[in-house]
């Protein structure tokens, strides 16, 4: 059967591959002193609150099940464009907003629908992996472009200036990002997304972290610039929602038709049930629990990266959302004696039962120094693996 080049081009998603092999050990040392600490995943290990919960069994009771418009329900839409109202300070039209299944299915409908074969799109090194392999799917070229921690390891205006070339279509950037947890700058984005709007480009922001910032000088999203930027976002990370597969993206009104008509034929529409549990997101108490979720969150970076950075495990930028770590294990490796953070990973996985996520998923530009935690944890299970880390590495 032969394979086609488009399908050849997509790398291995290697956290995954990490991620069998925890489990897999993780199931021989269930019973021991040590059981497996899961530290690889980005997922919240809250799940989706009691009133979201309620409104899926309350969906299916009522036989809610049946196709929504393509584009979601008018009335999650509403209240999307509330959230944006309330939460940021922002104006958004609800006839803006598209309802995804999932940010993928979002990130997958704005490639298709404006970007071309031999198109480039620049992105920052390091990068979630997938948003590449999105550009790549729609036979275009994801360009990677160096960061350093002076940069918060995101793209600056000067280096988009420098890469941008006649096959350039625009930026895919990410605010705050994975596998770094940091946020671009106000000031620079507003550089980035004028730089491009003169070049006639796109901008695309994935804010699917967003409700999870941490500080107030980063917290704001994309949208304020103006229309016609597009964001993505997603009900599995703030909102505690990640298998149900639930996202949204919010592009100029001109380009909701373009998106409809390919979400018509792609997807038929986002999970029905999934839609109606995710009206409850908006209600008070539901609110009210993310919140005290989110400070959960910012508890756990607040404890962990300075523990971290007293193991020679070096967080070069704090981050200011999400709920990831992105260490510097140079010493580490050198410590333990093994070649980069691929080999280290499987060192503190064999030795400490602790997974943790390798860099080369996440770009060429020094990833392989780095090892990225996941703190979508409990606070027992993080104190834990700083114990163990600490008998290696100390």
């Amino acid at each position: 059967m032969r394979i086609s080049q488009r399908a050849q081009h997509i790398e291995p998603f290697y956290v995954m591959e990490v991620g069998k092999a925890a489990s897999a050990l993780a199931a021989q040392v269930a019973q021991s002193d040590a059981p497996m600490i899961f530290l690889n995943i980005g997922e919240p290990d809250f799940t989706a609150p009691p009133l979201v919960q309620e409104a899926a069994a309350r969906a299916i009771h009522l036989g809610l099940t049946q196709y929504t418009p393509a584009t979601g329900l008018p009335e999650l839409r509403e209240r999307i464009s509330a959230w944006y109202r309330s939460h940021f300070g922002v104006t958004v039209a609800a006839s803006r907003i598209v309802v995804t299944a999932g940010a993928s299915a979002a990130l997958q409908l704005a490639c298709l629908a404006l970007i071309e074969a031999g198109d480039e799109v620049l992105m920052s090194d390091p990068s979630y992996p997938c948003n590449r392999h999105f550009v790549t799917a729609a036979d275009a070229a994801p360009v990677l472009i160096p960061t350093t921690a002076a940069e918060r390891f995101q793209l600056s205006a000067d280096k988009v200036l420098e890469a941008w070339n006649p096959r350039t279509r625009g930026v895919l950037l990410a605010s705050p990002s994975n596998p770094t947890g940091t946020s671009m700058a106000p000031e620079e984005l507003r550089r980035i997304h004028e730089l491009v709007n003169q070049r006639g480009g796109i901008t695309l922001v994935d804010e699917i972290y967003l409700g999870l910032s941490h500080d107030e000088t980063y917290g704001h999203t994309a949208l304020a610039l103006d229309e016609q930027l597009i964001s993505i976002n997603s009900f599995s990370k703030y909102f505690n929602m990640t298998g149900w597969r639930l996202g949204w993206m919010v592009v100029p009104q001109a380009l909701v038709p373009v998106i409809e008509r390919l979400a018509q034929n792609l997807f038929i529409c986002p999970s029905t049930i999934a839609q109606y549990a995710a009206l409850a997101c908006f209600e008070a108490d539901s609110l009210a629990e993310y919140e005290r979720r989110r400070a959960e969150f910012k508890a756990r970076r607040d404890y962990f990266i300075p523990a971290l950075d007293a193991l020679g495990l070096t967080v070069p930028v704090m981050p200011d959302g999400a709920f990831y770590a992105w260490a510097d294990c140079s010493a580490a490796c050198e410590k333990l004696g093994v070649n980069g953070s691929w080999e280290l990973a499987f060192e503190l996985m064999n030795r400490a039962h602790v997974a943790v996520t390798p860099g080369r998923d996440f770009g060429q530009a020094e990833t392989g120094h780095f090892i990225r935690f996941s703190t979508a944890n409990s606070m027992m299970q993080l104190h834990s693996a700083i114990e163990r880390l600490k008998v290696l590495l100390t």
